[in-house]
Order: C-alpha cells, then sequence, then structure tokens
C-alpha cells in the first residue's frame, strides 16, 4: 500500500509555549518582567524633574502655609533631609516665588512698618515706641537683605528716650549682624554703605555709632577715627601701581626679546601721609606813590599873642579888627604892621602848626598747601633678559649674551618707561642671563579626568546603564526563551523511518577487523562492541517486524531510495 504525504501543521505560539518545559517558561516570564521594569524605570527617572530650592529656614507657621498653598496650586514640592528647606521643580521656582508673594507669603519673615497698623485701642506710649522700633528694625532689615551677598539679617536699635530737661541727651546707636551666602564676602565700601544706611535712617544718629558683625561673631566695621595699621586700599593701590610699571616694561621689550625671554619685577614705594603747610610772605615797604593808604591823619594848630586895649589915636582906623595874618606855614613868624599904627605900637606874633599822619597796608601773602595722598616717593626696577638665539653657518643655533650696548639702550628704554628720577633716588637694573630651561613638562589631564568628559559620562551614565541592563536580559533571558518558544518541534520518527536508519547504521558499519595488540587495542575493543550491539539490534527488529524489514530489503533489491 502506498504511503500517503502528510504536510506539516505549524504551532501556534500558545501550543509552543505549553511545549516549553516549566524552567523555560520561568526563564521566559522573569526576563520579560525584568525588561518591562527597565524600560518603565529609565523612562521614569529620566524625565524625573530638577528640583531647586524654593524658601529655606522658614518657621513652621510660614512652612505650613506654603506648603498647603503649594497643593492648592497642584505644585510637587519635596523637603531636603532635615526639613531645612522646601523645593519644588526647577522650572517653576521663579512663578512660584511671584504668586505666593502675591499672597503675602511668607507671612513671619520679616515685619516692617506695617506693624503700625494694629495699633489697638489703650496702648501705653511706651508700647507705641517700641512697636515704631520694631518697625524701624524690620524695615532696615529687608533693605539690608536687598544686597545680593547678604542671606539674612537682623538689625538691633538703641533708642534713647530724649527729654528735653537733660542738656546732654544720649544718641542712638545700632548693631547689625550679618549672614552671608557661602563664597561672599563684604568689601570696605559694601561695609560702609550698610553703616549709612542704618546711620541715616536714624535721626541724629553718628556712623561711628554703627557696629556690623558676621554670624560668626567677627566685627566688620571699623572706626574710622581709630588709627588702623595696615589699610587694605593702600596696599591694592602700591600693587597696582606695581603691576602697572612691569606691564609697561614687558610692552616695551617683548617685542625686541621675546614674550618669554624677559622678566620684570617694580617696587614702588608711595607716600600715603596727609600734609597740610600755610605760608605767610612780606615783600619789602613800597613807594607812597605805589602803595595802598591804610588811614591818613591831618593835624592843624595855630597860637598867637592875645588882642590888648585899643591903642593909638582914636578913630575910625583904630577900632578896626587886626587883620588875618598870612604867614607861611613851616616858616618863621612875621611881624606884620597895620596900616595906620604908629612906630611905638607893635603888632602881635602868631604861629601854627600842622601835622599830617599816613598809614600804608602791609604786603603780605599767605599759601596753603596740602599734599596729594600716595604720591611715589621711590621706585626700584629690576629687569632680566635672556640670550639670544643665534644661528652659524652651520645651521647649528645657540644662545647668545647681548653686548653692552644693547644692554645699555634696553636700559634706557626702561629708565624712559618708568620715569626714571635721579633725584628722588629711583634706581633700574637690567642684568643679561641665560634662562634656565623647564624640563618639567605639566602633566596633561587624561581625557577621562577632564571636566568636560565627566560631566558628559555622569550625564550619559543612567541612560547607557539602563540600555545595557536591558540589552543583557534581553540577550541573556528573553532571547534564549523566545528562540526555543519559534523553533518547530522535533517531528516524532515513524517505524519505518526508525527500522531504515538502523538498517543503514548497519550497512554503513565498518566490517570487523582483528584486534590488534598495541595503544589502540582498547578502541577497537569498544568499536567492536559497538558493532556487535548494533548487529544484535538488526536481528531483534527482523524477529520483532519481518515484513518492514522485508519491504526494507526489497527496496534495495529494486535500487529505490528508501521513503
Amino acid at each position: 500500500m502506498p504511503a500517503v504525504a502528510t504536510l506539516p501543521v505549524t504551532p501556534t505560539v500558545g501550543q509552543r509555549f505549553a511545549a516549553l518545559d516549566q524552567g523555560q517558561r520561568m526563564r521566559l516570564a522573569l526576563g520579560m518582567a525584568l525588561l518591562v521594569a527597565i524600560v518603565v524605570g529609565g523612562l521614569v527617572l529620566g524625565r524625573q524633574a530638577d528640583w531647586r530650592v524654593l524658601y529655606a529656614n522658614l518657621a513652621d507657621k510660614d512652612g505650613g502655609a506654603v506648603i498647603a498653598q503649594l497643593t492648592t496650586m497642584n505644585v510637587p514640592y519635596k523637603y531636603t533631609e532635615g526639613g531645612g528647606a522646601i523645593m519644588v521643580p526647577s522650572d517653576r521656582v521663579h512663578d512660584v516665588r511671584l504668586k505666593l508673594a502675591s499672597l503675602g507669603l511668607p507671612k513671619g519673615a520679616v515685619s516692617g512698618f506695617e506693624l503700625m497698623e494694629s495699633n489697638r485701642f489703650g496702648m501705653t506710649q511706651f508700647q507705641e515706641r517700641l512697636t515704631f522700633q520694631r518697625g524701624l528694625e524690620g524695615e532696615l532689615t529687608r533693605s539690608i537683605q536687598a544686597l545680593s551677598s547678604v542671606s539674612s539679617a537682623r538689625v538691633h536699635l538703641a533708642l534713647p528716650n530724649q527729654n528735653g530737661f537733660f542738656r546732654e541727651q544720649q544718641k542712638p546707636s545700632a548693631s547689625v549682624l550679618l549672614s552671608l551666602h557661602p563664597g561672599r564676602v563684604l568689601d570696605k565700601g559694601q561695609l560702609a554703605g550698610i553703616v549709612h544706611l542704618v546711620a541715616s535712617s536714624v535721626p541724629e544718629m553718628n556712623p561711628a555709632a554703627v557696629s556690623v558683625l558676621d554670624d560668626t561673631g567677627k566685627l566688620l566695621s571699623t572706626n574710622p577715627d581709630a588709627a588702623a595699621g595696615v589699610d587694605a586700599e593702600q596696599l591694592q593701590y602700591v600693587q597696582q601701581i606695581e603691576q602697572l610699571y612691569s606691564r609697561r616694561i614687558l610692552d616695551m621689550l617683548e617685542p625686541l626679546v621675546g614674550k618669554q625671554n624677559v622678566k620684570a619685577q617694580v617696587t614702588a614705594e608711595l607716600d600715603f601721609s596727609q600734609t597740610e603747610s600755610t605760608t605767610e610772605t612780606h615783600k619789602p615797604n613800597q613807594t607812597a606813590e605805589s602803595g595802598a593808604v591804610r588811614s591818613q591823619q591831618l593835624v592843624e594848630s595855630s597860637n598867637g599873642a592875645q588882642p590888648g586895649p585899643p591903642a593909638g589915636v582914636p578913630g575910625a582906623t583904630t577900632n578896626q579888627p587886626p587883620a588875618q595874618p598870612a604867614a607861611p606855614i613851616n616858616g618863621q613868624p612875621q611881624t606884620l604892621a597895620a596900616t595906620g599904627q604908629t612906630g611905638a605900637q607893635s603888632t602881635a606874633n602868631n604861629s601854627s602848626k600842622k601835622e599830617s599822619i599816613t598809614n600804608y597796608e602791609v604786603d603780605k601773602t599767605v599759601r596753603v598747601t596740602k599734599g596729594a595722598v600716595g604720591v611715589i616717593k621711590r621706585i626700584n626696577a629690576a629687569v632680566v633678559l635672556n640670550n639670544v638665539p643665534a644661528t652659524d653657518a652651520k645651521g647649528v643655533t645657540t644662545s647668545v649674551a647681548l653686548t653692552e650696548a644693547q644692554l645699555e639702550k634696553m636700559t634706557a628704554l626702561v629708565r624712559e618707561t618708568v620715569g626714571f628720577n635721579a633725584d628722588r633716588g629711583d634706581s633700574v637694573n637690567v642684568v643679561n642671563a641665560p634662562f634656565a630651561a623647564d624640563k618639567t613638562q605639566g602633566d596633561e589631564v587624561p581625557l577621562w579626568r577632564q571636566p568636560e568628559v565627566q560631566e558628559l559620562a555622569r550625564s550619559l551614565a543612567w541612560p547607557l546603564g539602563t540600555l545595557a541592563l536591558a540589552a543583557l536580559v534581553l540577550l541573556g533571558v528573553v532571547r534564549p526563551a523566545i528562540k526555543a518558544l519559534t523553533q518547530p518541534p522535533p517531528a516524532e520518527p515513524t517505524e519505518e523511518a526508525a527500522d531504515v536508519a538502523t538498517l543503514s547504521a548497519i550497512e554503513n558499519d565498518q566490517p570487523e577487523r582483528p584486534l590488534l595488540s598495541g595503544p589502540g587495542a582498547t578502541a577497537q575493543a569498544n568499536q567492536v562492541s559497538a558493532s556487535e550491539k548494533r548487529l544484535e539490534d538488526a536481528r531483534k527488529l527482523t524477529r520483532d517486524n519481518p515484513a518492514a524489514v522485508a519491504n526494507i530489503v526489497k527496496t534495495w533489491m529494486n535500487g529505490e531510495a528508501p521513503a
């Protein structure tokens, strides 16, 4: 009876999954679960927002109000370790702060003059004055915290009660405690600004009565009237002057000898003393025509005899009063004879005196000279020049020292550059010497230690690690299970195919050979026993299924290939 060919039936995925053993099913389920968990975790952690501090060091009341408002606004938040700060996503920090500020949160940070709005009925004068003082302290605290370097501040005011019965009133004073941001410092100008801000906000407060401290207890403000040893600003100014002259020297000599072939150092001595002098100069007396009259006094006096009884012949002529004498001022008195007088009658002697006193202004010059601060008293410049390279006829490059003429020219250039003045004791020294070769090359930072590469590695570590772990799970667990699931199950051999395979094995078996002694005797003995076992299997097949064996032999005799 001819054999009927049947088409193979492809099993479904469920059948293939059912054909797997329990271990393969467990590995497949575990691999799929791990792969899904890795993908989900990577997506969630990759999309996690960057958190920034919204508010720090809040009171419990303010912190609760802020959190309640964040919950109402549907803004995610979390605490730092210890609950010292409230954090929100970085892209919403400024938006949330503005919205909370419009709602008056946080409320209990600093209170200013709004405390005066809650004055209750029956408040005493002391309570009102204390409330005003607290409001002024709060306003000053807000102003100081507006500085970029200040993290927080506290202001304490001492406002004495003014009494009109006291002749000397006590002046107010203030103390300021500052907490700076990490890495920030206040320079002298900023401290002076804070001191004057506080002093100008309180009537009759002297800036010297304001004390500024940091959070470590260090006194930052100093009394300007107190004698300070070394002024930082003066030292900084001296360094700036020295660096300026050094830079000038390098700019002048580098084009001549090379950029790395010159070194210059300048030491400047400055005078920061403040001097003031007054000079009064008197010039010689000038002539009366060119002098300025300060005061003038004129004194005139006359001296004469008293008139006696009328003498002479009675009549009209003798009854006339005597005439005014006409004598010179500084001359001798002259005797005047009246007309009609007799020789026996003499005229009275008259005299006069005239004095003139004139005072002139004294020529005087008063000159007040105030010396400048930071005047250069002396400059010392030291310059070292390297040997210049020279190439001989054979092409060998060597270093050659500078000549005396070249050194003199460069010394003259340096003197003109620094403004050399021999009267004040300036000195300029230019020396030529070979520079020592720097054999120690700077160790290059390896690529894996560069900050840019490390930052890139940190940013890519999580995505790449997630992909690597997912690939490991996929290739090591999921892929073998899926491969075993997709492979078709092995077909069960039929009885005839098994017989054909058995007889073919017997037919292709090697003939028996005599067992030889030697190293391979054991292997040959094993091979003979295997052949005998196959022959015994063929005999058993013939006894159990003679029809199949007869069919196989018939096929061999007809020359057909076994089915």
